[in-house]
């Protein structure tokens, strides 16, 4: 079968690599729509980010390697011994993350949070192939209400729903979102649902403010017009907000903000609020840490999504309270489009993309 395989940064080819054969407590799938998260693009590049060291560790001693592809929706064609929730036909999500099996937290009712084990696209080949093997723990089947290319965006949007469960948004708290990507409308929309109060959201694009507003936000700010740090402080009447997802951060190459964002954050969060850190970094940053001492802020990240996240996200996409089609402005189609679709996911600004771009494997 074809396989895109990861020969270095920068230097992607489709392969004929073994057919995936089915094993005790697997599927195999084939992959109906698959996109590049953002990290997963900056990474194709070389840039780093989150998992890079692991990633360039792979391609040194590895190479050529299957990499990422855990953003996707799937068809089973087979199912292994001992697989009893799936049946061939069923479509299919994944969380990325799973558990290893064998530490305290797996041996106990939190299995789900365990963060020992391999990662769908990092350690296991993931979905940028005719077809892929994946563990059964990892899936969540799809309602037939939910198109292959929203299911694609549903282990993005599990995160989301992490992040702002993390942020214990009460009832009418006013909250600021910087970034309005993939993850940031997804946190817009999950914020709304959580019963937040004035959503403000921060981008430097045009397109991404529109998007917002759209999708529920009272203001959308663009920074390259207007200071958001004082506009925030007057739309809250000098007191700030409750809570900020930060979800702007990452390198500049990729036209994100560096660190200059959560630098904002700081500035805008209320004394006592809560900070919530969605972006990676991609390395070291300098702050002020007294600053948030002196303020009592709250500087938290996300917690790993789980399956339920997952599971739930499916149930807000099916009765329709979160949207993803709007969000989806890139789609390629077959096989041969994956680089193109790293190439407008590690430039989306260049694109004028809001989601990652999408490949619907078979045209």
């Amino acid at each position: 079968m074809k396989a895109w395989r990861f020969h270095g940064f920068s230097d992607l080819r489709l392969d004929d690599v073994p057919e995936p054969t089915a094993r005790p407590g697997h599927v195999i799938v084939e992959p109906l729509c698959v996109q590049p998260s953002v990290t997963e693009a900056q990474l194709a590049f070389g840039i780093p980010t989150l998992a890079y060291d692991r990633v360039k560790r792979r391609l040194e001693t590895e190479a050529p390697v299957q990499l990422f592809g855990h953003e996707f929706c799937a068809r089973i064609l087979e199912t292994g011994p001992g697989v009893v929730g799936y049946k061939p036909g069923d479509r299919v999500a994944a969380r990325a993350k799973l558990p290893c099996g064998d530490c305290p937290l797996c041996n106990s009712e939190r299995s789900d949070l365990c963060r020992k084990g391999p990662v769908i696209g990092f350690d296991l080949p993931g979905c940028f192939s005719e077809r892929a093997i994946l563990p059964e723990i990892s899936l969540v089947k799809v309602d037939d209400r939910i198109s292959d290319s929203e299911a694609a965006c549903l282990q993005s949007l599990s995160d989301s729903v992490a992040a702002v469960e993390t942020a214990n948004i009460r009832i009418a708290d006013s909250v600021a979102i910087f970034g309005q990507g993939s993850m940031g409308l997804e946190c817009l929309q999950i914020a709304r649902l959580s019963g937040a109060g004035q959503i403000i959201t921060v981008d430097v694009r045009d397109e991404s403010c529109r998007m917002s507003r759209e999708l529920g936000a009272d203001h959308a700010l663009n920074a390259r017009s207007v200071d958001v740090v004082e506009a925030i402080r007057e739309l809250t009447g000098g007191i700030g907000v409750d809570v900020v997802f930060e979800c702007a951060g990452g390198s500049p190459k990729q036209g994100l903000a560096g660190h200059q964002s959560l630098l904002q954050a700081i500035d805008v969060v209320r004394s006592g609020g809560t900070i919530v850190g969605v972006s990676w970094f991609g390395g070291p940053i300098e702050l002020n840490v007294d600053v948030l001492r002196e303020r009592s802020l709250r500087y938290v990240f996300p917690d790993i999504s789980t399956r339920g996240h997952l599971e739930h996200t499916v149930r807000l996409v099916a009765t329709g309270r979160v949207r993803l089609k709007p969000t989806i402005t890139h789609v390629l189609e077959g096989i041969d489009s994956v680089p193109k679709a790293f190439e407008i996911t590690a430039n989306k600004g260049k694109y004028q993309a809001l989601n990652p771009a999408q490949v619907m494997m078979r045209p």
